[in-house]
C-alpha cells in the first residue's frame, strides 16, 4: 500500500511539473513578441482581405507558350469556370410570346416573352432592320444597372446627332443593319423582385437575386446568361438572322455577364464590352460594386484577362473610358497586353482591340461598326 502510495504521489507531481512547464513555455511565447510592438487596437476587415487576396494565386492564370499549352488551359480553366458559374435550370421547349411592334424610321421595334425556364419568361427588345435583302448579324446587347430604358433610345428624335458616348447601342446597331436583341436582364426593371435598398426609383432587385441563386448552387451571372442563351435560341429560328454571326455587347453589368456568356455558349462568334475590362483584384474586390457581379470564388482561379482569354480566338473589343473609376484603366491596359499575347500565339493577334477613349463609365461606338464590318462584313 505505501508503495501505491508514493506512485500516486510521484504521478500526481509529474504531472504538475509537466503543467507548469507548459506554462513557461507558452508565457516565453507570448513574451517573445518585440517589446515595441504596440497591442492592436483597431481590427478591419480590408487589412484582412487585402492580405488574403495578396496571398492567392489563380491556379489557372494563362502562361501558355504553345497553342497545345493554350488548349489544354483552355479545356481546364473552361472546367472550372463552368461550374463557378453555378447549375442552370432545366431547359423548356422554346416558346415565344410576341406583345408588341413599334415602327420606326429604319427599324421596327417588337417586345417579345421567351420562355427561358419552367417559370419565368424573360422580356426582350427585337430589333429588326427595313429592308433586309439577306439574313443579317445579331447581337444579343445587355444593359447595366440603370435598367433597360436607356438602351433602347426612345427620347432621342430621328435625324438628330447622335453623341459619340451613347447607351443606346441596341437601337444604333439596328440603324446600322444589324438585328439586336435587348432582353432585359433578371432583376431589373418589370422582372424585379425584393427592391434593393440602394435602387431607388429604378426597380431593380440585385441583391434578391444573389442571395437566392447562391442558396441554390447557381450564380447571379449564370442565371442571367442562361436567359441569354435562351435568346439566342430563338435568334436562330428568325428568317432574318444569320445564325452564324451571332455577336454579344454589354455595358457595366451587361459588360460583366459578357464576360461569361462567350464561355457558356460558343454560338456567341464576337464580343464588344465595356465598362468593365479591368481586374478582378483592383475592381470588384477593392471597390464597393453590386454584390451580383461577384462570381463565388473566380480569383482562386483566374484574373478577369484569363477569362476573356477564354473567349479566344474570337473577335473582342474592350471599350473603356479612361476616367472610370470603376475599372481601373491601369488594370485594362495591363490585361490586355496579356490578351495580345493569346491571340498573337493563336495567330489571330489583329482580333482583340481596345477603344480607351478619354471619358467616364460609358459606351463608346468610335470603334464598334468599323469592328463589326471587319469581323461580320456588311
Amino acid at each position: 500500500m505505501k508503495i501505491k502510495g508514493a506512485e500516486m504521489r510521484l504521478t500526481k507531481n509529474l504531472g504538475l511539473l509537466i503543467l507548469f512547464g507548459v506554462s513557461v513555455w507558452a508565457r516565453s511565447i507570448v513574451q517573445a513578441a518585440p517589446p515595441d510592438e504596440a497591442p492592436p487596437t483597431e481590427n478591419r476587415v480590408e487589412t484582412s482581405f487585402r492580405g488574403l487576396a495578396d496571398a492567392t494565386l489563380p491556379k489557372f492564370a494563362w502562361n501558355a507558350n504553345t497553342v497545345g499549352e493554350h488548349r489544354a488551359w483552355r479545356k481546364a480553366f473552361r472546367a472550372r469556370m463552368l461550374k463557378v458559374l453555378g447549375r442552370m435550370p432545366d431547359r423548356v421547349p422554346l416558346r415565344v410570346k410576341w406583345i408588341e411592334k413599334q415602327r420606326f424610321d429604319t427599324f421596327t421595334r417588337h417586345k417579345i416573352y421567351i420562355q427561358t425556364e419552367k417559370t419565368y419568361w424573360c422580356p426582350v427588345y427585337y430589333l429588326v432592320p427595313h429592308k433586309l435583302r439577306k439574313r443579317a448579324p445579331a447581337i444579343v446587347c445587355l444593359h447595366g444597372h440603370d435598367g433597360v430604358v436607356p438602351y433602347l433610345g426612345e427620347g432621342r428624335k430621328s435625324g438628330t446627332p447622335r453623341p459619340l458616348l451613347a447607351r443606346d447601342f441596341p437601337r444604333f446597331f439596328a440603324e446600322h443593319g444589324y438585328v439586336t436583341a435587348v432582353p432585359i436582364v433578371r432583376g431589373w426593371n418589370e422582372t424585379a423582385g425584393y427592391q434593393d435598398p440602394q435602387g431607388g426609383s429604378l426597380r431593380r432587385s440585385c441583391q434578391n437575386v444573389t442571395m437566392n441563386t447562391v442558396l441554390l448552387g447557381m450564380s447571379p451571372a449564370g442565371l442571367r446568361c442562361w436567359d441569354a442563351m435562351r435568346v439566342i435560341d430563338f435568334l436562330e429560328t428568325q428568317d432574318a438572322v444569320d445564325a452564324k454571326r451571332i455577336g454579344l455587347a454589354g455595358l457595366s453589368g451587361g459588360g460583366t455577364l459578357s464576360l461569361y456568356l462567350p464561355i457558356l455558349d460558343e454560338r456567341v462568334k464576337l464580343v464588344m464590352m465595356a465598362g468593365i475590362f479591368s481586374s478582378y483584384r483592383n475592381s470588384f474586390f477593392a471597390m464597393n460594386h453590386c454584390i451580383c457581379n461577384c462570381l463565388p470564388g473566380v480569383m482562386q482561379y483566374g484574373e478577369m484577362s484569363d477569362v476573356v482569354a477564354l473567349h479566344a480566338p474570337r473577335p473582342v473589343l474592350l471599350i473603356n473610358g479612361t476616367r472610370d473609376e470603376s475599372a481601373p484603366i491601369a488594370d485594362a491596359r495591363q490585361g490586355f497586353e496579356k490578351l495580345k499575347r493569346v491571340y498573337a500565339l493563336l495567330g489571330v493577334k489583329k482580333r482583340v482591340e481596345t477603344d480607351f477613349f478619354d471619358g467616364p463609365h460609358e459606351w463608346s461606338n468610335g470603334k464598334t461598326l468599323k469592328f463589326l464590318s471587319k469581323h461580320f462584313g456588311k
